[in-house]
């Protein structure tokens, strides 16, 4: 590791002067509601651990939870579970096995916490790391969920039952068959401008009024029918976005729609 990088943990009484996703000011839309949450969720053992220079800020982090209050539809109890991992604002960063530094810190938490493992939804492009990383870090892939989600584990004792997808999404038919439905956290800050810029083009160039619901524990976020857990939009019964998107991406997918 470089010289002018350590390994902190983040929590709601630094995350001031260390910042997170790249967000640091107050005032910017999703930040204050991150800091909020991360404080509820540090009853139930939140860890986050951030990579952090002195001269250039956070570049990285990894956000990790007992599996049992994990935000993602998962039943993944006596695990550590993995929300998010990343490294790299600045390319000079990346490729360097921060990554990995990074999640060694939640496998030795995990290890002196008593679980039985480590646990994480993986997918390939945006906003979740692939598979590829945990299997090089002996990681395996337990149970598939669509599109092209994966459940990957290091079990520290093989003999427990692997964690699994709780099959939410054979509902969406049923609960979201009509109509515009935005499923929110604040668990990512990147959502909370996104979607009130999203909610403004709905209705103002499609006439349709969104549903926003926004989950207000883990036990809501388990019941989601998107692997991802912490965000969908579902039009008409179908997911149009299993990730946070931004407004223009939004247009361009409800042009082919409508």
């Amino acid at each position: 590791m470089q010289n002018d990088l350590e390994i902190i943990e983040t929590t709601h009484r630094n995350i001031h002067e260390i910042g997170i996703c790249g967000y640091k000011n107050l005032e910017t839309p999703g930040f204050r509601e991150k800091i909020n949450w991360i404080s509820d969720q540090e009853k139930e053992g939140i860890k986050i651990k951030s990579l952090w220079s002195e001269k250039e800020g956070t570049q990285g982090m990894i956000e990790y939870i007992p599996g049992e209050y994990c935000w993602r539809p998962v039943s993944a109890k006596d695990y550590m579970f993995i929300h998010c991992v990343f490294v790299g604002f600045r390319k000079v960063y990346k490729g360097k096995g921060y990554a990995t530094s990074l999640l060694n810190k939640c496998i030795e938490d995990a290890e002196i916490s008593g679980k039985q493992g480590v646990a994480a939804v993986t997918r390939e492009g945006s906003f979740m790391i692939g598979k590829a990383f945990f299997e090089k870090n002996g990681f395996r892939v337990v149970d598939h969920a669509p599109p092209d989600f994966d459940l990957v584990v290091k079990k520290f004792n093989p003999d427990i039952p692997d964690p699994v997808f709780i099959r939410n999404w054979e509902k969406i038919p049923i609960r979201y068959a009509k109509g515009l439905f935005i499923i929110k956290a604040d668990q990512c800050p990147y959502t909370v401008r996104n979607v009130n810029e999203i909610c403004g083009t709905a209705r103002e160039r499609y006439r349709i009024d969104a549903n926003v619901i926004t989950l207000k524990d883990h036990r809501e976020a388990q019941q989601t029918p998107n692997p991802f857990g912490t965000f969908s939009i579902i039009f008409n019964g179908r997911v149009i976005a299993y990730h946070p998107i931004s407004n223009r991406r939004f247009i361009n997918i409800m042009d082919k729609l409508m």
